[in-house]
């Protein structure tokens, strides 16, 4: 099955006359229905299906049971519908109509017996290291893609043994990517190999469909000793670069794509950015130096590329540096390289990044930018703009104010201080202009950061970070900021980490570790408790993100994947609350679909769609 174009249309942009409002046509999955039947016990069976964005606005459905049309009047106002009178026995699908006209109907899916699809794994067999341990693998990070090309996806998992900061010394085990299916049929693994140290800093693993041939590719950092789904290594098997304190700063670098389908490696190149010498940026021990960044961008506007990215902190002498690639007829070449090595005209450029990424078009002309934290990188290589606020652990970026045009940027800044840079700020993402920001009355970290609707009591999205007291003066103290930068309640009482869409509306709940809640002001927290996943846990220690978090299937609401406790199974948790909101599925939505190429990227952002929810849905 191919790709399909889906024509981008760019009237969001802020400050674009409406002459210049320009299209572009962008290769995108093609998805099937997505159907997801779930048993809800005596209410009977809970069905959500896909809105696709090529379908026309009329489009209705019709829900079969067991062969047999079930409601009586085609539903066009949801995506969603509980068949009381339906048994864990019964089959179902669904058929678009569109005006007199029924469409191709959907595959016949069973109901699930809970709210999540249980995934069992296999752990690969455990790797010693030179300290005489063996630690056991656990699941750790996972990337999507429709890897066989029929329509749904696939998932891409990462398997963590030992791994390190990269700020720490020690030896890791080496990683492993498993392909499977959403059954947990495994398709391949492919090993990275003992140079290629492990953590979340190093292994950055993109998937994505990046020649259009409607099956995603998967491309990451490899070297001397990777295996790949095929059991054929990449360079010297017997070369081992690591030091005696665990770090693989001499080893060569190389860039691999691999067929989704097969795991075997397609072409391997010489990475860039290159390490060079470590001591240009910032440090000789191996810690700036080994902080890679990497997402998906359409730079021409029509075809996929990847991006990666290299060094984050400003530090004598620091540096930043990132390279896009393409893949073509089997082939990757590189499209351009920035680099702030020697260039005075780019001082302003080094310690500005976040520990992730981000991509979109914010200047109108079809073509996405690179978001690199406070900077910003336009779609040919070249620096768009600097705000100059330096480094921060995290990012938000969509259209976070929807009252005035274009999309925003919001971050909070490891480097704050009175008068200086800022606890938290919130921008134009075109400009880089301060639409507002909240002072610190100390030197302070403000080391997290989210921003996203889910309060209706404020419009567009609301924002709060770690700062407390002792960072922050009256009144901003443990406060919820609406998009304007006012006060408007408490912050919710958790570390500002994920959030999810869960309920019927379109506010956005909270995720955090093992479950899902729902800014109340009025709450104990200024929370209340949607989901608990008992038996499930978090990944990415204090972080505590799930292993992703993405629109996998169903309605426009998002699943979210944990590991169980024991480390031996996946579980997919959908949603069963109805909605009757009708949006087409958010991954045909450019930027979010990025967002979630990008998620695994060191420390893990929620993906955002290029648009509000709530506005939207209001119009």
């Amino acid at each position: 099955m191919g790709m399909i174009s889906l024509i981008v249309c760019l009237c969001f942009l802020a400050g674009v006359p409406h002459t210049s409002f320009g299209q572009t046509v962008r290769t995108m999955e093609r998805l099937d229905r997505g159907l997801v039947a779930i048993d809800v016990g005596e209410k009977g069976v809970y069905l959500s299906w896909r809105l696709l964005g090529t379908d026309p606005k009329s489009v209705a459905f019709r829900v079969y049971r067991d062969g047999k049309k079930v409601n009586s009047r085609a539903i066009a106002d949801s995506t969603n519908f509980l068949d009381a009178n339906g048994a864990a026995t019964s089959r179902y699908s669904v058929q678009p109509l569109v005006g007199t006209r029924l469409q191709k109907r959907s595959a016949e899916v069973s109901p699930q017996a809970q709210q999540y699809v249980h995934i069992p794994l296999t752990a690969p067999a455990s790797v010693g290291l030179p300290d005489q341990s063996s630690p056991a693998y656990k699941p750790g990070d996972a990337s999507v893609g429709d890897l066989d090309g029929d329509g749904d996806y696939e998932l891409v998992l990462k398997w963590d043994g030992t791994s390190k900061d990269v700020s720490h010394n020690g030896h890791t085990s080496p990683v492993v990517l498993e392909a499977m299916e959403m059954n947990g049929q495994s398709l391949w693994k492919i090993q990275l190999g003992v140079n290629v140290r492990a953590g979340s800093h190093y292994t950055q693993f993109m998937v994505y469909d990046l020649d259009g041939d409607g099956k995603a590719e998967v491309v990451c950092r490899t070297s001397d000793g990777t295996i790949d789904g095929q059991g054929a290594v990449i360079g010297d098997a017997e070369k081992d670069y690591r030091d005696k304190r665990g770090r693989v700063l001499k080893a060569p670098e190389r860039l691999t794509v691999f067929d989704g389908t097969t795991g075997a490696a397609i072409d391997t190149v010489a990475y860039e950015p290159a390490r060079g010498d470590i001591g240009t940026w910032g440090d000789t021990y191996g810690n700036r130096s080994e902080r890679h960044l990497a997402c998906v961008a359409y730079l021409d506007g029509s075809h996929a590329s990847v991006v990666f990215g290299r060094g984050y902190y400003r530090a004598k002498p620091g540096r930043t540096a990132m390279a896009a690639w393409d893949f073509r007829d089997g082939k990757l070449t590189q499209r351009w390289k920035f680099d702030t090595w020697k260039r005075q005209d780019l001082t302003g450029y080094i310690g500005q990044g976040t520990h992730s990424i981000a991509a979109g078009d914010v200047d109108g002309d079809g073509r996405d930018e690179i978001m690199y934290g406070a900077m910003v990188i336009d779609d040919d290589g070249k620096p768009l703009y600097t705000t100059n606020l330096e480094h921060g652990d995290a990012h938000h970026f969509s259209d976070l104010d929807p009252s005035r045009p274009g999309l925003e940027f919001f971050m909070p800044h490891e480097k704050a201080k009175p008068g200086g840079i800022p606890g938290m700020s919130f921008r134009d993402a075109r400009t880089g202009e301060i639409l507002w920001s909240v002072p610190v009355k100390a030197k302070a970290d403000i080391g997290r950061g989210a921003c996203a609707d889910i309060w209706a009591g404020s419009p567009g999205a609301e924002a709060w970070t770690s700062g407390d007291e002792r960072h922050y003066a009256p009144p901003y103290s443990k406060k919820l900021f609406s998009c304007k930068g006012e006060v408007i309640g408490p912050a919710p009482a958790t570390p500002p980490n994920f959030f999810v869409w869960w309920d019927a509306d379109p506010t956005r709940e909270i995720l955090n570790k093992n479950w899902i809640a729902k800014y109340d002001p009025k709450a104990e927290g200024a929370m209340r408790r949607l989901l608990t996943a008992e038996g499930c846990t978090s990944v990415n220690g204090t972080k505590a993100t799930p292993v992703i978090s993405a629109d996998l299937h169903g309605d426009w609401r998002e699943e979210v994947i944990w590991a169980t406790d024991d480390g031996k199974a996946l579980r997919i948790y959908t949603t069963t609350i109805p909605t009757k909101h009708r949006l087409v599925t958010l991954m045909h939505d450019p930027i979010y679909r990025l967002s979630i190429a990008w998620q695994n990227t060191a420390y893990n952002q929620p993906p955002h769609p290029g648009f509000s929810l709530a506005e939207k849905m209001s119009n």
